[in-house]
């Protein structure tokens, strides 16, 4: 027994309650323990609005953090893309993941921070209503002109009149087809691949889907199985900044080019779960969720206490002004609606320390490596530690090539997501009589320690437990498991059932 399990076990020894004794405890799978958000890692402007809105809204920090980056994202990605290294280049564009339940905020959260991307949108979408009303008229003409054109030629050809001229001139009407204006529209709820890619081939070519429940994206009929390859690769492609050519059988077909697309999701666990079960391995197959930034917080519900809204946003209001700032420069937008973002290049330091990341993270990929397991996630990760740093540079207003400080940001912080998806992907892996005891007892230290006990009513793990074991019958063969490693056991207090946790699981020094 080492030191600190001999210890724990004299202070109960001697403690005035009665001892129970307990069976040795026995461990759990080995787990990655969730490392606190390397916030001083953000922009200073980013990091000071990031902790306002904390203070009132009360939500994980990694939550606020992904609503914070995906409006940078979503406002830079148009008008920037990053440079690796030579003939190594790509969007600036992230795609964020929050694996969270319902009720953790992050649609306040993302309010906050999209802001001023809504009052663009909304003013840009006011200036252009003349625009809208003139080509529906001018398209209205064009179709009768059209119209017109086409019954001459029916008419020539039932008298068996040529109509030559009638021709030339349909296929010179067709030439002039008046185009619709292009209004900006950046911020989608719940779009599936299909409309998001129709819209971002003829509306406008830089949007995000913000949505608080993914579950309307990851199971809509886009991601049924018999579209899902195709709508995965899809996003895939947008991620990468690829042409992407769409083909409809029953309307028309286009091609997505030099588009730029943010995802900023939160899923509650079990309907990733249930994706990942649905696909067949797909979702990771394809490289789809190695793309993420994966962000696993621990629920703040139970200890968000109420509090007044301040009567000033300073730290948003500079944050939000930033953005405005960027979003009024003009779209790189050419004449087929396709982007042609400026390219930033990492100075001779920062690419340094990117190569350094990048080898680093590369060195353990290998069979028996730390990253082995994820390496899917992991070969993305310095990709989007050099997209963070491009995102950072421009918001701090950066001139010239992107500074090593940036990039030391944007590499600290990608590393965290990269632990995130490893504490996420390597739970997700194991098998269901695994992975349910592992769950649950974490549910229920946490439940212990907000609410100063070691014993949880059973009916309380079946109410607000983790998704997947509030059935019954599942939440028992947890606590059989658990019983069986000496880390819980149930309890009788009068009519209310109860699991108790072992002391020394409480106390954090259990194997």
């Amino acid at each position: 027994m080492n030191a600190g399990l001999a210890a724990v076990r004299a202070g109960i020894e001697t403690a005035e309650a009665p001892v129970i004794d307990w069976p040795e405890v026995q461990p759990l799978i080995s787990k990655i323990d969730p490392a606190p958000y390397p916030i001083d890692a953000l922009p200073t402007a980013v990091r000071l609005a990031v902790q306002e809105v904390a203070g009132f809204v009360k939500a994980p920090t990694p939550m606020i953090v992904v609503s914070a980056l995906a409006a940078l994202s979503l406002a830079i990605q148009a008008h920037h893309d990053a440079e690796r290294a030579e003939r190594l280049s790509g969007p600036c564009s992230l795609f964020l993941l929050a694996i969270a339940d319902s009720g953790e905020r992050k649609s306040t959260c993302d309010g906050f921070f999209t802001r001023s991307i809504r009052d663009y949108e909304a003013t840009q979408q006011e200036a252009a209503k003349p625009l809208l009303t003139a080509y529906k008229s001018d398209h209205e003409i064009w179709e009768a002109q059209r119209s017109g054109l086409k019954e001459k030629i029916k008419s020539q050809a039932k008298a068996g009149k040529p109509s030559d001229a009638e021709e030339r001139e349909l296929r010179n009407l067709d030439k002039s087809e008046p185009r619709a204006p292009r209004v900006p529209r950046l911020i989608y709820g719940d779009a599936t691949p299909e409309a998001l890619t129709y819209s971002l081939a003829k509306q406008w070519p830089s949007g995000g889907v913000v949505s608080s429940e993914a579950g309307s994206v990851f199971g809509s009929h886009g991601m049924g199985k018999d579209s899902v390859m195709r709508n995965l690769a899809a996003l895939n492609q947008l991620w990468d900044g690829a042409a992407l050519p769409v083909e409809r059988r029953s309307s028309e077909s286009f091609t997505v080019r030099g588009a730029r697309l943010t995802m900023a999701l939160q899923v509650q666990e079990a309907t990733l779960q249930a994706f990942f079960d649905s696909t067949k391995g797909l979702a990771r197959g394809t490289g789809f969720l190695a793309r993420f930034l994966v962000a696993w917080p621990e629920s703040t519900q139970g200890t968000r206490a109420f509090t007044e809204a301040p009567a000033n946003w300073p730290a948003l209001a500079t944050f939000n002004s930033r953005l405005t700032a960027i979003l009024s420069r003009p779209a790189p937008i050419d004449e087929d609606g396709a982007l042609s973002p400026a390219m930033l290049k990492l100075s001779p330091d920062a690419k340094a320390a990117w190569v350094a990341f990048h080898d680093q993270i590369e060195a353990m990929l290998s069979t028996g490596g730390e990253l082995y397991d994820v390496r899917d996630v992991a070969s993305k990760i310095a990709d989007n530690a050099a997209r963070l740093a491009a995102l950072f540079h421009v918001f701090e207003g950066s001139v010239g090539p992107i500074s090593i400080d940036a990039m030391d940001s944007g590499a600290c912080i990608a590393a965290w997501h990269l632990n995130e998806a490893r504490r996420f992907l390597g739970e997700l892996a194991m098998p269901a009589e695994l992975a349910n005891p592992t769950r649950l007892e974490a549910w229920m230290l946490d439940y212990c320690r907000r609410e100063k006990t070691d014993k949880v009513p059973t009916r309380e793990v079946q109410r607000c437990g983790p998704g997947g074991l509030r059935d019954k019958a599942v939440f028992m063969e947890a606590v059989k498991e658990l019983e069986e490693l000496g880390r819980a056991r149930v309890v009788q207090e009068g009519k209310k059932k109860l699991v108790q946790i072992n002391p020394l699981v409480l106390s954090g020094v259990s194997p």
